[in-house]
């Protein structure tokens, strides 16, 4: 239950709870395929020109976060074809020709980021053939087959209205299907997991489906002319979400440096600050904590030995909680002086100054402490109860610590931790 796999693990993670969506995408473009020959292709330079688009947008996709693999070239690309409508096409594409479009170049444009042995995820790819399917099938029910651009706002006001309800319908479809598969994954809560998909849906998922309207009327106006003049925009402003999420990179590197430190100067023992960052992150996914709450949760998981370093002696196989009370609250108190310094880690120096509080001292009495700090105090001394060379079980490890519960730890975290561990969470 970490918080990140390894690439192909996560490949193989994603297919064991995701083989419906593979299923129902790959069999809906196979339909569809089948259909689409049966009846003919239509407008076939405008599928050269989309299909190329989708393959090619598939072939640079990019990681936004930690677990989400986003295509926004291919995204807009699929939305833009399934909505054409006007002047420059004879006949426009059925629902069946989107789908198969769609589908085929999805699959053209992952097998060169297989064979290159890039990060991939079938899952991520069908979901968008499913969310494109749908955005198709609205548009098409609202739309007459024989409205398109003719210069009169008579026409102009249902397109665009029939194009955004596209677009909306194809954000909330894939939003309701990652929140049911991170439910699954992760054992989230399902509202706090479909909140997840709708503020990542808001951040880059607008970008996506405004860009696939633009792609939409421009080309139906212009012709093949559009797309080119749509796409640039789109490209840097995937630039752009690749810079940031390299910079995001760039600090956890750092972050993971910095928490390696402790285990080589002997303060804690090889393993024990990952550990301990697994267990937090999956009480926090369990209690519906934000991805940026996630975030700062995980380093401050990280981080929380970090103040150790000042101490005289290190704690025997980095058991810390044999140090009196006095000692790990000044080693917390360091530990955050340290983080703070980064400029960039507020947050997490916050959650890592509180770490060692005493529940009913600290956020029983003051609700401006974060939950984190109980989170990551439940997780640390899970860890040190089972962890590496301790030899104690689970239930001994549950039972120590609810004899804690109120005073020395949140009563909230400890039900948590026994439904992760009731789970069959490892470390």
């Amino acid at each position: 239950m970490a918080w990140e796999h390894p690439e192909g693990a996560e490949v193989s993670n994603r297919l064991g709870s995701g083989i419906v969506i593979v299923i129902a995408g790959l069999g809906l473009g196979l339909a569809a395929l089948l259909i689409t020959a049966r009846h003919g292709v239509t407008e076939w330079p405008f599928v050269a020109a989309f299909g190329l688009l989708i393959a090619i947008g598939e072939m640079v996709q990019f990681k936004v976060d930690r677990s989400r693999n986003r295509a926004p070239i291919a995204t807009s690309a699929a939305l833009g074809y399934a909505m054409l409508r006007g002047p420059s096409l004879d006949i426009a594409p059925d629902v069946a020709q989107v789908i198969a479009v769609t589908s085929v170049a999805t699959m053209i444009g992952m097998c060169p980021r297989a064979i290159a042995g890039l990060r991939w995820d079938i899952v991520v790819s069908n979901r968008r053939v499913l969310s494109v399917a749908c955005a198709a099938v609205v548009f098409s029910a609202v739309v007459p087959r024989d409205l398109g651009w003719n210069g009169s706002w008579r026409h102009a006001i249902p397109l665009v209205g029939a194009m955004l309800l596209g677009v909306l319908t194809a954000g909330l479809v894939d939003a309701l299907v990652g929140a049911g598969q991170a439910t699954e994954l992760f054992n989230k809560p399902f509202p706090a997991s479909l909140r997840d998909e709708l503020l990542v849906m808001g951040q880059i998922g607008m970008a996506m489906g405004l860009s696939g309207v633009l792609l939409a009327a421009g080309t139906s106006l212009l012709g093949l002319w559009a797309p080119p003049l749509v796409i640039v925009p789109l490209l840097l402003t995937q630039f752009a979400f690749r810079r940031f999420a390299s910079a995001q990179r760039t600090y956890r590197t750092t972050v993971r440096s910095m928490a390696r430190s402790t285990e080589i100067a002997g303060f804690s023992s090889p393993g024990q600050n990952a550990r301990t960052a697994s267990l937090a992150v999956a009480i926090g996914n369990d209690l519906g904590l934000t991805p940026a709450r996630m975030e700062a949760l995980e380093y401050a998981a990280l981080l929380s030995g970090v103040g150790q370093l000042a101490l005289a002696d290190p704690s025997p196989g980095g058991a810390s909680l044999l140090r009196t009370r006095e000692e790990r609250q000044r080693a917390a108190e360091i530990g955050a002086s340290v983080i703070e310094r980064s400029g960039v880690l507020d947050r997490v120096a916050e959650i890592v100054r509180h770490s060692n509080d005493p529940y009913r001292q600290g956020r029983a009495s003051n609700s401006d402490i974060p939950l984190e700090s109980g989170i990551v105090n439940v997780a640390l001394a899970y860890e040190q109860l089972v962890g590496e060379g301790t030899g104690q079980s689970s239930d001994k490890a549950l039972e120590s610590i609810g004899l804690g519960i109120g005073a020395e730890y949140d009563p909230v975290v400890v039900e948590s931790l026994r439904r992760v561990v009731g789970r069959g969470f490892r470390f």
